[in-house]
């Protein structure tokens, strides 16, 4: 007899019926769990590149490397490089290392400060960079903010960004869900321009995306049927945040920003900051890391030749000291210039001579080169970081350590000049290398091509001439006589104003102005404008005039402080995106064989952002000569290099 025959009907059917809902709940319960684990399951961070073999780490060859930068890119690169047995030498322009991270000494209120270029975050997606904090044990250099917000002037509520372990698209329906603006987002789902939107930025491709939208800035972008909402609370404060313009910055540019800071990120935005200011809590420790390891680092020392011979780069020669003149130099009337004196110029370096003096002032800024505003005392200040010399040209104030150059005038011709150097005390010396790796910023980058000399490559010249440079980066640093009441996180960035696009309270962040804070019941806030229109703004005053009303605007309860210091900051050497720039921008190795670049101009073969990307480029140029020297390189990592959605979205694509 069958087993079917043995049972009634209805118990038949309660045995199948259970059976069903028996695998039915296994189903259930199999993909409930399998949609638990990809909501919560913690996301690996990409390997980008790591070699197969296991190779030697150090070279036991003599191999001699010049790093020129001693920005965050030349340090990472010479720190590694120093670490595997290579001899090293990092030469940098300025007095102080850093770069844009740079910080230096001053005098508030008869106390010692320490001031840098503005305040850095750490986001936990900063995988190299923060992966070397953990190799030199720095973590305690460093504090969690715990929260990140941005404020608007009109229209929205602040948007709260906290602490992530969820990727794509769990982080996106988390926003969605904390947003107090999600009805604001001006979305469309009837719109297929919309849905083109949604492709492009869930969809991030290196090579793909950034083809058709590459040649598009990103204010042409969204003037084509994009979502207000989204472009008024996420992509103008963070597309600024790249230090570009949007009328500058290329959409495809600012859609790998995105995918690394937002959709191919399952960190969260929460950072850190430093306790101290970044030279104490970072360039310094790494500096002296890579003296230990036997580098050897020159400061305030100016390339004045690059020798090229047979298709390479073979010495470079420098000079230390206040003469700037190696040789006698014509230089050609400036009349774009107005001042009371007659200005020259030669490249990036600008003459002023007053009168009938018989000498000449070199106006670049012995700090960090910029050109410095002659003032109505007669003296000198610097537009950048505030530096200040009197009429000889004599230091003043920091952060710069020696005196304006003089040059002595032996000859004119019409408009032009030709100038010599003074007997002052100098120090020359000559660079020879198996590689040099180029680290400096983008006018660095363009005054090393124009002292170049000899078989330079063209192809290469060219990619360095047409680097792009963004609009300037001001900073404001206030102090004041009481504090105030802030319910938002100690950094965060702003949006709608005329100037300002972030604000910092750094007696609530860095230890030496906590204690001053809390010993005078004072308050220090820092404001940034990313990325400014000149024309706007012509003048410091006129900077800090806007500044300071649009901080009572963001802060109502300072109108009735007193400010009791300023510090302005202005500084004119961030790196352009335009549209059109991707495709020839320089790569880390170049077609010259011994020749690397390092700097955030590079283009990078993943995805990153602001300081990860200048580390990682650094740290790329390592990998490049490791791996021609057959030598373990680096591992480095990113977030997913394209976005989640892009096998299911590509039909979209124009």
């Amino acid at each position: 007899m069958s087993e079917q025959g043995t049972y009634p009907a209805s118990r038949r059917f309660v045995r199948t019926l259970s059976r069903r809902r028996v695998l039915g709940l296994l189903a259930l319960a199999g993909a409930g769990s399998g949609l638990w684990h990809w909501r919560h399951a913690k996301t690996q961070p990409t390997i980008f590149e790591q070699d197969t073999l296991q190779l030697p780490r150090r070279t036991e060859r003599p191999r001699r490397v010049v790093v020129v930068g001693a920005g965050l890119a030349g340090l990472a690169c010479a720190y590694e490089l120093s670490a595997r047995g290579f001899a090293v030498t990092l030469i940098e322009r300025a007095e102080q290392l850093g770069g844009k991270l740079v910080s230096w000494p001053i005098e508030v209120l008869g106390e010692k400060f320490t001031m840098e270029h503005g305040f850095h975050g750490f986001f936990p997606q900063y995988y190299n960079l923060n992966g070397l904090v953990a190799e030199l044990q720095l973590a305690q250099n460093f504090v969690d903010l715990k929260t990140y917000a941005v404020l608007y002037r009109h229209k929205y509520a602040p948007e709260i960004f906290r602490p992530s372990s969820a990727a794509f698209p769990w982080n996106i329906v988390d926003l969605a869900v904390s947003s107090a603006n999600r009805g604001a987002w001006g979305l469309n789902l009837a719109s297929f321009d919309h849905w083109r939107v949604f492709q492009a930025i869930t969809s991030f491709h290196t090579q793909v995306t950034r083809r058709p939208l590459e040649e598009l800035s990103v204010s042409e972008w969204v003037a084509k049927n994009f979502p207000q909402g989204l472009y008024d609370l996420y992509f103008l404060p963070f597309a600024k945040s790249t230090l570009n313009a949007p009328d500058l910055l290329s959409v495809g540019e600012m859609l790998q920003f995105f995918h690394f800071y937002f959709f191919g990120n399952p960190e969260g935005l929460a950072f850190r900051g430093t306790r101290q200011d970044m030279g104490t809590s970072l360039i310094d420790p790494i500096a002296a890391a890579f003296v230990h390891n036997g580098g050897t680092l020159i400061t305030g020392a100016q390339v004045e030749r690059v020798r090229w011979q047979s298709g390479r780069v073979v010495s470079m020669t420098y000079r230390q000291g206040q003469d700037s003149l190696d040789a006698p130099l014509w230089v050609d009337r400036d009349r774009s210039l107005a001042g009371p004196d007659r200005y020259y110029r030669q490249g990036e370096r600008v003459f002023a001579v007053r009168g009938a003096a018989r000498e000449a002032v070199a106006l670049n800024c012995t700090h960090q080169g910029c050109t410095v505003d002659r003032l109505a005392d007669g003296g000198f200040q610097c537009p950048c970081h505030g530096a200040t010399f009197d009429s000889e040209g004599r230091v003043v104030q920091g952060p710069a350590r020696a005196d304006l150059p003089r040059a002595r005038i032996v000859e004119q011709e019409g408009e032009r000049l030709r100038l010599a150097g003074k007997d002052t005390p100098t120090q020359t010396g000559e660079l020879e290398a198996d590689y040099f790796v180029l680290a400096a910023d983008v006018p660095g980058m363009r005054q090393l091509f124009e002292r170049s000399e000899g078989e330079v490559h063209e192809g290469v010249r060219r990619q360095i001439a047409d680097l792009a440079i963004a609009d300037p980066f001001a900073v404001a640093r206030f102090w004041f006589d009481r504090d105030f009441e802030w319910n938002y996180s100690d950094f965060a960035s702003l949006s709608g104003y005329r100037l300002t696009d972030s604000i910092t309270l750094y007696h609530h962040i860095q230890e030496q102005y906590i204690d001053w804070a809390k010993r005078t019941g004072g308050s220090v806030v820092e404001l940034h404008a990313y990325c400014y229109k000149e024309k706007e703004f012509p003048t410091r005053e006129a900077l800090l005039a806007t500044f300071e009303s649009e901080l009572f605007e963001i802060v109502p309860a300072l109108r009735e402080a007193q400010v009791l210091h300023r510090e302005l900051l202005n500084q004119k050497n961030f790196s352009g995106y335009p549209p059109g720039s991707y495709a020839g921008r320089p790569e880390t190795t170049t077609a010259v064989p011994n020749l690397i670049f390092a700097g955030d101009w590079v283009k990078m073969p993943f995805p990153c952002g602001l300081m990860e990307r200048a580390v990682s480029s650094g740290f790329l140029a390592a990998n490049a000569v490791l791996q021609r020297e057959g030598l373990q390189r680096r591992v480095l990592l990113t977030v997913s290099p394209e976005g989640a959605l892009r096998p299911f979205t590509q039909w979209l694509e124009p």
